[in-house]
Parts: structure tokens; sequence; C-alpha cells
């Protein structure tokens, strides 16, 4: 933890090199925000991975619990870590206040990566229930960890079906890829762990919720940072307009999208090595 102007924030340093800011998703905490990191080297990246407000030790502000308050923290937390500028790595429910504090901020980005990151207004797809079962109670909770230890498959399977359009033989031949690779399969098995609506992260969940639903704009065309936007064809939790739209409003964007790729696309795709790759060299091209 750490005590920024703003309020206190569970936060996470790890490694030397040009810092990266990493932004989880929604729902999420510094536990996934750590997985988002595990691509960037230790050796050539600073990673600072943190709880947004709500989610497990990072508490809602008393009294501003906006998007733009939550930006703001983003920089207080740079401001008491004392790194000027910093490379912005979000992720699905991370993307608005990554983008907030691109505008809000500028001289703070020094590149932005947003992967399937809500761009506008977005309401919660309607979940099947057997997800709300799994990741919106204790006992679903405890469920989804006994199933990455015995049964990883069915759960590897579960989550990319769950965040996309993908089914039958395409949903087998991904599954099969990603259970092949260590690091996609250990991906997909982590943050399905953090992927929980209740206990320690339900504040944050429900924050996020009202806020994204309320969103009018985020001013996307007053950002000036270079912006690579990367996207699944097939996702289904952030539609690919989302990466789309946004490209179109960014003064200076460039857009990957992976065919058939779901919301995980990023960590468990085929071209999932590829696009990690372009994804560090972009930091490095534009630090």
């Amino acid at each position: 933890m750490i005590t920024t102007p703003l309020g206190p924030v569970e936060v996470h340093v790890q490694g030397t090199g040009i810092p990266v800011l990493i932004v989880h998703g929604s729902p999420g905490g510094v536990d996934a925000a750590r997985m988002m990191g595990r691509f960037l080297p230790a050796d050539d990246f600073t990673t600072i991975a943190l709880s947004r407000p709500g989610y497990l030790h990072t508490p809602l502000h008393d009294t501003d619990t906006s998007i733009d308050h939550e930006a703001d923290l983003l920089a207080a937390v740079l401001d008491t870590l004392g790194v000027d500028r910093a490379a912005v790595f979000a992720w699905s429910g991370g993307g608005p206040s990554a983008y907030r504090l691109a505008v809000r901020h500028p001289h703070r980005v020094s590149s932005l990566i947003q992967v399937a990151a809500v761009s506008s207004r977005w309401i919660a797809p309607k979940y099947p229930a057997s997800d709300a079962f799994l990741f919106g109670t204790a006992l679903g909770n405890w469920i989804v960890r006994l199933l990455a230890r015995i049964a990883p498959g069915q759960l590897v399977s579960g989550a990319l079906a769950g965040e996309g359009s993908l089914r039958g033989k395409d949903l087998e031949t991904l599954t099969a890829g990603v259970m092949a690779d260590p690091a996609q399969r250990d991906a997909v098995l982590d943050v399905a762990k953090t992927m929980s609506w209740n206990g320690a992260r339900r504040t944050g969940w429900d924050n996020d919720d009202a806020n994204y639903g309320a969103i009018d704009t985020l001013e996307l065309d007053r950002i000036q940072a270079p912006v690579l936007l990367i996207h699944g064809s097939a996702d289904t939790d952030a539609l690919p307009e989302h990466s789309h739209n946004a490209h179109e409003a960014l003064p200076h964007s460039t857009l990957v999208m992976m065919d058939n790729g779901t919301h995980l696309a990023f960590y468990a795709h085929p071209d999932a090595p590829v696009v990690q790759r372009r994804a560090r060299t972009w930091i490095v091209d534009h630090a």
C-alpha cells in the first residue's frame, strides 16, 4: 500500500527500466494487473500494478467515485512513486480511466496501449446463470479455483466461450492451442481467479458498472499521446466497436485486430506472442 494525496492505493512495483502503469479491467485487482504485466521483462520495464478504487485494498473515495477522480488517482500514484512519465497499459474496464489520465494529465503519459478497452458507454452484458454463480458467489469463486487445479482445460474452454462468440470447432481449436502453451494457459487460469463480482471486488465492480453505463464522452479527440489499440474480432464483452470507434476519434492511434480473438486474445490467441512483442516495441519506441 502507498499513501497518495488522494488516498491509499494497493500497488506492486517490479523490475527496472521503462515505467509502465498497468490498469486492470472490471472486475480485477492488483493480482490481475500483475498477470497483465508478465509479458514485460523485468530487466527492461518497471511495471506499476495496482488495484483500482473499490477493488481489494484500494478504497473508493468517500465523495468522488467518478472516472475522472480515478484518473487523477493514477497520476497521484505516479507522483508518490516519483515517476514523471509512464507508458499506460490498460485492459477492458481499465480503459476509461486510462483515457482520462491521458486527457487530464497529458505530460504524464508517454504512450497508451488499450487492449479490448471500453471507450464509450458500456452496459454489462447479461451473463448466463452459470457465470453469475461462478463469478458472483463465494462458492462459485471456490469452484473456479478448484477447477484451475483439477480441470484446467474445462475452465479455459469456459472462459474463452464466456468472453467471445467462438463455438464448436473454433472454440476447441483455440482451447487446444492455449492449453499447449504454458504462458497462455496460465494467463487464462490466473485471470479467471480474479474475475469475481463479489467479496473484496464487489464495490469496484458496482462502481464501474454505474460509471460506465453513464459515460457521455471520454474526449478521445483531446489525447495527444500515441495509442495502440488491440482487440479480438470475436469479443463479446467489450465489443470490437469500442476500438474501431476509438481509432476514428484518436488523433494518433494504430489499430490491431486479432482475428477470431476473444476478450482474452492478447494473452490467449495464436498471434498473442507477436502482438505482445508489438506492444513492447510500442512502449520502447515512444518512451
